[in-house]
């Protein structure tokens, strides 16, 4: 990637990646720390895996994670999907995990399993998700890749959807983080530069329940880690850059069996409503710093409203065109934004249009 300082070591690195294990598999456990970041170690197992269930439990230190204080500091790490792995291939995989307290409670940063729950609760319902990722790439000063030392490129118009130098940066990265999710088996369905130039997007979905939160937290790590080979940096920060610049965010796609049927526009229409009625419930789990984002310009809609109407980038909720011609389909909440956490998004929108659960409550602020 041009641009880059970082020393290549691959091919010193594959005399090792390609030695024979002796029968070993390695396991990368992913867990979701307490900042929303992800965090990963590896374990070593005595023979391939088909199934997570297969699985031991782990435990971390959770003081070091912002996940437990340090007099009781051990969290546990327990599997709940398993994909094979793109770094290390063979029959090495990465184990999607979630993290309980010693005392056998999930812990405070647990979302997935309240989402879980939520998702078994309404199965009837049978909630198909796409969430569109947006993120920003960043050299090593944190500054986004391709734009001039201290300064700016020419203005936003171009670079959405662009070809070629001056118009697109770091593809390199877009097009090994999409080869990665693939090998491991991640529903990615597309992936688009984006308004701002160094700003992508890829796709999850449609994914089926719980399955979204997993396939979108696992891709974020591939991104993450593709990117250190490369020498940059991944932020999913609401608004990167202040000014005329777009943010980024997590668009959320959403359809339901009745949704789908003939006539669905009534269902779509009445979760719009009961949308509307929580918007400030849902604004609190949409992410950090999404204030500077939906500032009602650079296609959002304000934070302090709610709306939704057809084919308007500038609504709470967009309705797509085709669907509304339809019929029948599908909306998009265009709130989210790119920090926010999958498991409380797809969540908190299942509590409210078919109804919460006793001991859950996904419309909680942070712990």
């Amino acid at each position: 990637m041009a641009g880059s300082t970082t020393i290549s070591n691959t091919q010193n690195l594959m005399k090792y990646m390609n030695l024979d294990q002796k029968g070993a598999v390695l396991a990368e456990y992913i867990w979701i720390d307490g900042t929303n970041g992800v965090r990963t170690k590896t374990k070593t197992l005595s023979k391939p895996v088909k199934d997570y269930k297969e699985l031991p439990e782990w435990n971390f230190d959770g003081s070091s994670t912002g996940q437990a204080p340090g007099d009781n500091s051990d969290v546990y790490i327990r599997p709940c999907a398993i994909f094979p792995d793109p770094f290390r291939g063979g029959d090495n995989i990465l184990v999607m995990t979630e993290t309980w307290d010693p005392d056998g409670s999930p812990n405070k940063f647990n979302y997935r399993h309240e989402c879980e729950r939520l998702m078994e609760a309404h199965a009837k319902q049978e909630p198909w998700f796409g969430l569109e990722q947006e993120y920003t790439i960043l050299d090593a000063d944190g500054w986004p890749y391709g734009w001039p030392k201290g300064g700016y490129p020419a203005p936003q118009g171009p670079y959405y959807c662009g070809v070629g130098t001056g118009k697109v940066f770091c593809r390199d990265i877009v097009e090994a983080h999409y080869k990665a999710c693939l090998y491991a088996g991640l529903k990615i369905s597309g992936i688009n530069a984006e308004v701002m130039p160094s700003q992508w997007e890829f796709q999850i979905g449609p994914c089926a329940g719980i399955e979204l939160g997993d396939h979108l937290w696992v891709a974020r790590y591939l991104l993450y880690r593709v990117a250190e080979e490369f020498g940059a940096r991944i932020t999913i920060e609401p608004k990167p850059i202040k000014g005329d610049w777009n943010g980024t965010g997590l668009h959320t796609n959403v359809s339901t069996t009745e949704m789908r049927k003939e006539k669905g526009m009534k269902a779509i229409e009445d979760a719009c409503k009961k949308l509307g009625e929580r918007h400030e419930e849902h604004i609190l789990v949409y992410g950090e710093g999404n204030a500077e984002r939906l500032s009602g310009e650079h296609e959002t809609a304000s934070i302090d409203k709610f709306s939704y109407a057809v084919a308007d980038r500038g609504a709470s909720i967009r309705i797509p065109r085709q669907c509304a011609q339809e019929g029948k389909g599908y909306f998009e909440d265009r709130r989210p934004a790119s920090n926010a956490c999958p498991y409380r998004i797809t969540g908190v929108i299942m509590e409210t249009i078919f109804g919460g659960m006793e001991g859950v409550d996904l419309s909680k602020a942070e712990p």
